[in-house]
């Protein structure tokens, strides 16, 4: 078993650092943020994330995960150090690296001792060998043998413990063939396949995944909208689509596009080197324009099934996150609906079951709801912008009794429209041929 450091606890690094410590390694997983390192010594969770809680627990008491903040303590004996800090959107949509710098400098400062680095930050393609200067650099002539290996990450939020211990392929990328094939030792437990490339390469497979996969997103529901116009059923489509085995069914969900800490950055930062190398990202800005768009067209419809003006209308909205199973909100749809409908006058009442303390950071003028049916309560129109499990098993006759309007606009196809019809909502979802109309409780 392997001595790891792992740097960065937000959702890549915490569930890196413990996924390996339950395969028996050593873990000291480090962050700068005191009050996180505090809350994970005595067991609580900085993030929402199923399972993990009960993993944290598990390995402490085994002794093979620790936190600290102090970069000497977890370094002392690593043989591997994790970089897993956060790379947010610059203005221009590129990848802000301060936090990777600041990092490398810390590794080069505090080490002794022969290490592999290994990168699972989502960095620009060219990072690893920036990092490696950096080392270089501040050693100066007191030289440090280390290699660089980049091992892009492909976590779900929401499903981010099953997707590291059954993953779909582990990428690793790196000049050196030792180096890579040590990092690839941790990985052989999980018996997936291991693809071996060099540094830019694997820095390049983490980008084009999340982009190929938002163009799946931003092509169904660009299909969807030509649909609603047409009278055709985009779910009915999908699903034709998804037999051909050349085509697949999954991200193919037609609804308010894609939000979250990876897709939205990815994409801007892939769009962005792109740009800076002389190349024309045309179909990455019309993924980005198509996904802001299905944004605008839930508003435009509310308004017009509302007869033409959104102004004191109140409009529930139901689930925050930007998908279910987390309470992340970063580029969450729902914020950006809310966004809209205020600037158009409307009120809104929302509700959701796990990220509700982060939009009230965010969004204070929103009145947060304690369920579901408080949403409802006196609302014109109800949206459900996040599909989780506890919103498709609804009283929808109590809410229909407690609506002011009874209008649902179904932003992720969750609901049964003919049913909800018949008990008297003018229902409306994505892509499925509805036409708006007024109606207005009798």
């Amino acid at each position: 078993m392997s001595n790891i450091c792992v740097i960065g606890m937000g959702y890549v690094g915490l569930v890196t650092g413990v996924c390996f410590a339950d395969l028996g390694n050593t873990v000291n997983c480090l962050d700068i943020d005191h009050s996180r390192i505090e809350k994970l010594k005595k067991g609580v969770m900085p993030i929402y994330e199923p399972g993990l809680e009960e993993v944290v627990e598990r390995n402490v008491k085994a002794k093979r995960l620790f936190f600290t903040t102090n970069y000497a303590q977890a370094l002392k004996d690593a043989e591997f150090a994790f970089i897993a800090v956060g790379t947010p959107s610059g203005v221009n949509g590129e990848a802000d690296l301060q936090y990777v710098r600041d990092v490398a400098e810390s590794i080069a400062e505090e080490i002794n001792h022969p290490i592999t680095i290994v990168n699972k930050s989502t960095v620009p393609v060219g990072t690893g060998d920036w990092v490696a200067d950096i080392i270089r650099k501040k050693r100066g002539k007191n030289a440090l043998r280390f290699h660089l290996v980049s091992n892009p990450e492909f976590l779900r939020e929401g499903t981010a413990i099953s997707d590291f211990m059954n993953p779909d392929r582990v990428v690793l990328g790196s000049l050196n063939r030792e180096a890579v094939e040590s990092v690839a030792t941790l990985y052989q437990p999980l018996r997936a396949p291991i693809l071996i490339t060099d540094l830019r390469t694997a820095e390049m497979i983490k980008y084009a995944s999340n982009a190929f996969l938002a163009t799946r997103v931003s092509f169904i529901n660009e299909i969807a909208n030509i649909c609603e116009e047409l009278g055709a059923d985009v779910r009915e489509v999908a699903d034709g689509m998804g037999l051909d085995k050349r085509i697949g069914r999954t991200f193919l969900d037609a609804g308010l596009g894609w939000g979250g800490s990876c897709f939205p950055k990815d994409v801007k930062a892939l769009a962005h080197m792109a740009i800076l190398h002389g190349t024309h990202p045309q179909l990455l800005q019309a993924v980005m324009e198509i996904n802001h768009n299905q944004r605008r067209r839930v508003v435009m419809r509310l308004r017009q099934a509302l007869g033409g003006k959104l102004v004191d209308k109140v409009i529930g909205v139901l689930g925050l996150s930007f998908k279910p199973n987390t309470d992340d909100i970063r580029e969450a749809p729902a914020l950006e609906v809310i966004h809209l409908l205020e600037n158009e006058g409307a009120e809104v009442q929302a509700y959701d079951p796990q990220a509700m303390e982060n939009v009230a950071k965010e969004l204070p003028e929103v009145k947060l709801c304690k369920n579901p049916y408080q949403v409802a309560e006196g609302a014109d129109a109800l949206v459900l912008t996040t599909e989780w499990n506890e919103f498709k098993q609804l009283d929808f006759k109590r809410i229909y009794s407690l609506m002011r309007t009874p209008i649902l606009m179904d932003s992720r196809n969750q609901w049964d429209g003919n049913a909800l019809r018949e008990i008297g909502f003018t229902y409306f979802g994505i892509g499925q041929g509805n036409q708006v109309n007024n109606n207005k409780r009798d």
